[in-house]
Order: structure tokens, then sequence, then C-alpha cells
């Protein structure tokens, strides 16, 4: 009998053991961190509603700079990407492309501020 009880015992523990790894694989959002879910938010509007994408590239300029040149500018001169985005800061990397960038401000201008703070980490995220 206390044998019985024991290999019982035995396999709920291990039974208990296997769900709990079950358990920890079937939210792999719970094990990001906070830094790696505001880049994939930054991506996810610049790919998105932002359309960043449409004239932005990682590392080659097509329409606008790319956003290694953005990211690498923002940084050295300590610019205030948000606040551009908003509209409310004068352009830092190409002002002569200004003029088209401006179209966008109808996008970026009503960006939630997380949002935009994401679009930011995500540029940022460029810089070499």
């Amino acid at each position: 009998m206390k044998k019985t009880i024991f290999l019982f015992a035995i396999l709920l523990f291990i039974s208990c053991k296997k769900e709990e790894t079950k358990n920890e694989s079937l939210y792999p959002e719970a094990e990001k961190s906070a830094e790696e879910k505001q880049l994939e938010l930054g991506q996810a509007i610049f790919e998105g509603k932002g359309n960043c994408f449409s004239c932005h590239k990682p590392d080659q300029k097509i329409i606008g700079p790319s956003i290694q040149e953005i990211a690498v500018m923002y940084k050295e001169k300590n610019g205030d990407m948000v606040a551009f985005l908003k509209g409310k800061a004068e352009p830092i990397v190409d002002p002569s492309q200004y003029e088209v960038m401006k179209t966008n401000f109808a996008i970026t201008k009503n960006l939630p501020e997380e949002e935009l703070k994401a679009l930011e980490a995500y540029f940022y995220s460029f810089a070499k």
C-alpha cells in the first residue's frame, strides 16, 4: 500500500511539472521584455499605419533618408524625434525633403504618445 501511494505521489508530481512547462510556452508574449515589445510596436507602426516604409528603408536612401541615417543624426544632435513627428520641431536630417515629409504629419500627429515613442525606439535600434 505504501508503495502504491508513493508511486502515485511521484506520478502526480511529474504530471504537475509537465503542465507547468506547457503553460509557460503558451504565453510567449509574457517572456518578452518591455524593450522588445516596444520595438515590435514601433516596427508594426513603421510598416503599417505610420506609412513610413514607403519613403524610408533601413540602410538606404529611397525618397527619404535611411532609418540608420535618421537615428544617427538624431542621436548626435540630441534631437527630439517625437516632437518632429508631431510637426513641432524642425527637420534635422534632410531639410530639403521636409515638404515631402509634411504630408505624413497628418498620420503621425494623430498617433498616441506611446506609439510615437515606440517608433522612435525602433529607429534608434538602427543607430550604430
